[in-house]
């Protein structure tokens, strides 16, 4: 098939070169001259495992192509993906004006049936939104259909997710789009993935229903380990009895200094306002919103408790990025709690990411110290802080850590590492979730 994806960022790259290495001719279409540029130059824009070999094995293939101009990408695609940014707004709602500009784009453009796909994250309506806006600005009677099909990336596994997805939902009304939609995905059919075949808001709420859910986990083990480390339990091995219950499962029960990235934040709040805009409510979101903003500064606070204030001191702070295996700096409680530091007078911090320097210099500028390794980061620091669980910092030379520090202090915000084997190096330690000083 040919198809076209509007959008190059990360739902859009991804899902353009998977949709490439199912077979499919697919071009990618973005107003971004730099970026597509960088694309044609076989330069790829962001950190995602894999994606690098993906998109240059099908761009050699001829499978995968890069344009700035809309009306080239979609003049024969028969399936035409929507999969731009849809950023939260001040007051929560999700920002859709770069998808009903897509919408009245493909209009302009529109000259035989194809079906419009909404890959990005959009709120329930979405979908009729698009439709509406697409036939009022038809130059010619044409026929289409929108369909919902949101995604389900994780962000350092966004490739395995969309070739070896849990699901894949379709929404729509129309048994001719519904059947195009199992031709692009059926090498996951074939190999037997589970299909949800629903309307338009069903696929658009899912979306939703599965992050906050996600974000909800989180949330309530964050909440437990509080409660284990007041009365000397251990959060690790609550989570682990929780897990084994298959009504729970393990995933996302991992206490730490609460969720970030550009989903769970923003679909949450979205969420929220899709409810209280049809006249409803739903408490346990909102609250699990309130409980991960607070989160940050009670890691700050146990910074505080461990290492005294930060007035005067030199810090240094290990992981940028709000999880492993990506650069994504977005709403991640590490920036967060670097930011709370600064305010409360930390006189120098020296920071540490595999991935995530450049997108974190953008924020903080001259600021922080930017270092090689964790070993240059943990020199003359008064504490160190480990706050993003990269496997690269999974098996430091604890040793040479304390040689290097002012102040031998590892508050170690992901439980990385067990009391025995810090405490064996001669460091203080403090985690999440356990008692209370330096177990």
């Amino acid at each position: 098939m040919k198809i076209a994806v509007i959008g190059s960022g990360y739902v859009g790259l991804v899902s353009a070169a998977c949709l490439a290495d199912f077979g499919h001719f697919v071009t990618a279409v973005d107003k971004d001259e730099s970026r597509i540029k960088a694309l044609q130059q076989g330069e790829i824009p962001l950190y995602e495992l894999g994606l690098e070999e993906i998109v240059h094995r099908n761009v050699r293939g001829g499978r995968l192509s890069f344009t700035q101009s809309l009306g080239e990408g979609i003049k024969e695609a028969q399936v035409v993906f929507i999969g731009v940014g849809t950023p939260s707004r001040a007051d929560g709602t999700a920002d859709l004006s770069q998808v009903e500009a897509a919408a009245r784009e493909i209009a302009a453009h529109l000259q035989d049936y194809k079906v419009i796909v909404n890959k990005s994250t959009v709120p329930v309506g979405t979908g009729r939104r698009v439709k509406e806006i697409i036939a009022r600005n038809l130059r010619a009677p044409v026929e289409f259909d929108v369909v919902s099909n949101p995604e389900f990336l994780r962000e350092g596994s966004a490739v395995e997710d969309f070739m070896h997805p849990d699901r894949v939902v379709i929404g729509t009304e129309s048994p001719r789009a519904e059947e195009l939609m199992k031709e692009v995905y059926r090498a996951l059919y074939l190999i037997e993935t589970p299909f949800i075949l629903t309307n338009l808001e069903s696929a658009e709420l899912i979306k939703y229903a599965t992050n906050s859910f996600l974000a909800t986990k989180i949330t309530f083990i964050n909440e437990m380990a509080n409660l284990c480390e007041a009365v000397g339990a251990d959060v690790q091995v609550v989570a682990k009895g929780m897990g084994l219950d298959g009504r729970i499962g393990p995933k996302f029960l991992h206490a730490g200094p609460g969720y970030g990235g550009s989903c769970f934040p923003k679909d949450t709040r979205a969420l929220t306002q899709i409810a209280r805009l049809h006249g409803e409510r739903i408490s346990i979101v909102e609250a699990v919103v309130v409980v991960n903003e607070n989160r940050k500064e009670r890691m700050v606070e146990k910074i505080r408790r461990v290492a005294g204030s930060p007035a005067g001191k030199t810090l240094a702070v290990l992981g940028l990025s709000f999880k492993p295996n990506t650069d994504d700096v977005r709403e991640s409680p590490s920036l967060a709690i670097i930011r709370k530091l600064l305010d409360a007078g930390a006189k120098v911090i020296r920071v540490h990411d595999p991935a995530a320097v450049t997108a974190t210099r953008k924020i903080f500028g001259e600021l922080l110290y930017y270092c090689n390794d964790p070993y240059e980061a943990a020199e003359g620091a008064e504490a160190l802080v480990l706050a993003t669980e990269w496997n690269a910092y999974r098996r430091l030379d604890l040793a040479r850590l304390r040689s290097l520090m002012k102040t031998p202090v590892l508050i170690d915000l992901r439980n990385v590492y067990t009391p025995e084997e810090v405490g064996k190096a001669g460091l203080r330690y403090e985690s999440i979730g356990r008692r209370k000083g330096t177990s």
